[in-house]
């Protein structure tokens, strides 16, 4: 990874380099660490020439001015009457609460009367088959049938006898 001297950070500092170069400087300050340390260093050496704000409280009472509000003299408690409270002004159906209870009831209800009981035992029902139409496996089979093939050599040379 290419790191950037401590004199370049100061012409950063100092808005002596290009647009583009800037701009590179800035992208690598995202993944350098090496140099987010030099910058910070040659931003505290350049401190004395960067621009001094002449008053902080008038400069924040300006930018509260550049904030829209529609009524300056709001307090946080007149702020709560503000915001709807709208769990309060909806119909009982379309309450949160009234969906849970509801879901909570079906649930209630489908358990006691056995539906769940009913749908586990057709589950198990539809299981059963595919367990029971198990093929054998291709080495049963070659068994099974060279077995059958030794007992038919037996039964011949038991007829020539």
């Amino acid at each position: 990874m290419k790191h950037y001297s401590y004199e370049r950070w100061q012409q950063y500092v100092k808005d002596e380099l290009s647009e583009h170069q800037r701009e590179e400087l800035e992208d690598h300050l995202y993944t350098c660490d090496q140099c987010l340390e030099v910058y910070l260093e040659a931003v505290t050496a350049n401190e004395t020439s960067l621009p001094a704000l002449p008053n902080n409280n008038e400069f924040t009472t300006r930018i509260m001015e550049m904030v829209p509000v529609t009524n300056k003299n709001i307090n946080m408690v007149e702020m709560d009457s503000l915001v709807p409270d709208t769990d309060h002004n909806r119909p009982l159906y379309q309450r949160a609460g009234f969906h849970y209870l509801l879901a909570a009831a079906a649930t209630l209800l489908l358990m006691f009367s056995g539906a769940f009981q009913s749908l586990a035992s057709y589950a198990g029902s539809l299981e059963k088959p595919i367990m029971e139409e198990k093929k054998p496996s291709v080495t049963e089979g070659v068994i099974n049938k060279t077995f059958a093939w030794m007992d038919s050599l037996e039964k011949k040379e038991a007829n020539k006898k």
